[in-house]
């Protein structure tokens, strides 16, 4: 078997985007086995549980959402390739000072509330082009991708070229290895949705989901960890959904740090996205911490999503609490 490294994937397959994405890649592949160090000795570290805190939304943070901010932060500054860094962990972006191609958005540990009982959690990062501002569509993104910090640590990444990639670290050669070549998505019909939000959903999305359980074939998974979710629809297929509701009426997740690098990778995959009745791509940020509804899976089951909402998705029906 060729085991191909990231590196040298990297060097093989990007060229075209230069010296300056192979220093990029670099940096995220140390820092993803620097955290993932600390996470496969949760439960024999300091950085464990809540630190007491609450970050600028007001969410509480885990200590080891901390430590990941401030190892995957610090090294992206760090980097040439980098102008700045925006975080869902940091109030503002940093500016690195160096004159870099690009501006780099991140959720450090999506999914940081499965840390204490040792599930499957994530890193997400979006490459954005130098600018004034991190405020950008997600549709002027050069790559993204993510890191899945689970039974085995892989690394997943998609480029503009219509490929995306997923790379297995092999712990004795302290090396990803390519795993997953030009990753399409799967048909499979599974359905990923927290139903214990069913009282707060619109009727729209409440009548989605009684009619793909009377059709029947479809299973239900979720994990909670956006990342996690995210990769199993990836590979095997179907849909993820975080929908608007009672509680979070503009959306829970957030368009910067979460949904544009997620939505772009999964489209390059061959899936499809929807947020509100547009591709998720087309939204342009009034916010650093903008939430949105999504909907993100095969093109298929996001038709078939998209076919319950109604002409104005903004004006559906459910009682704001």
């Amino acid at each position: 078997m060729n085991r191909i490294t990231l590196n040298d994937f990297v060097k093989a397959n990007n060229a075209d985007l230069g010296a300056p994405f192979q220093q990029l890649l670099l940096v995220i592949e140390k820092t993803a086995k620097i955290i993932n160090d600390k996470l496969s000795r949760n439960g024999l570290i300091e950085e464990q549980g809540s630190s007491g805190d609450t970050n600028v939304y007001g969410e509480d943070v885990q200590k080891l959402d901390e430590y990941a901010n401030k190892v995957f932060t610090d090294a992206l500054l760090a980097c040439p390739a980098v102008a700045g860094v925006g975080s869902e962990e940091l109030a503002e972006p940093k500016i690195s000072g160096h004159d870099g191609l690009y501006l780099i958005t991140h959720d450090p540990l999506d999914g940081s509330s499965n840390i204490d009982t040792n599930l499957p959690i994530g890193t997400i990062f979006g490459v954005y082009p130098q600018n004034t501002s991190v405020l950008q569509k997600g549709n002027t993104l050069f790559a993204s991708g993510y890191i899945l910090y689970g039974p085995s640590m892989m690394l997943v990444y998609a480029t503009t070229a219509g490929k995306v990639n997923g790379f297995t670290y092999d712990f004795q050669t302290n090396e990803f290895i390519l795993s997953h070549p030009d990753i399409k998505i799967g048909e499979k019909k599974i359905y990923s949705i927290n139903e214990g939000n069913w009282e707060l959903f619109s009727e729209s999305d409440k009548n989605y989901l009684t009619a793909i359980k009377k059709e029947g074939g479809y299973s239900l998974r979720y994990v909670g960890s956006m990342v996690a979710d995210i990769h199993r629809t990836l590979l095997k297929g179907g849909i993820f959904l975080y929908p608007a509701d009672s509680k979070h009426p503009e959306g829970k997740l957030r368009l910067l740090y979460e949904v544009a690098p997620l939505s772009f990778l999964i489209i390059q995959a061959g899936g499809d996205g929807v947020s509100r009745g547009v591709n998720p791509l087309d939204i342009m940020p009034s916010k650093h911490d903008q939430r949105v509804p999504i909907a993100l899976g095969s093109k298929v089951e996001i038709e078939k999503y998209s076919s319950f909402q109604k002409s104005n998705p903004i004006l559906d029906t459910f009682k704001v609490i």
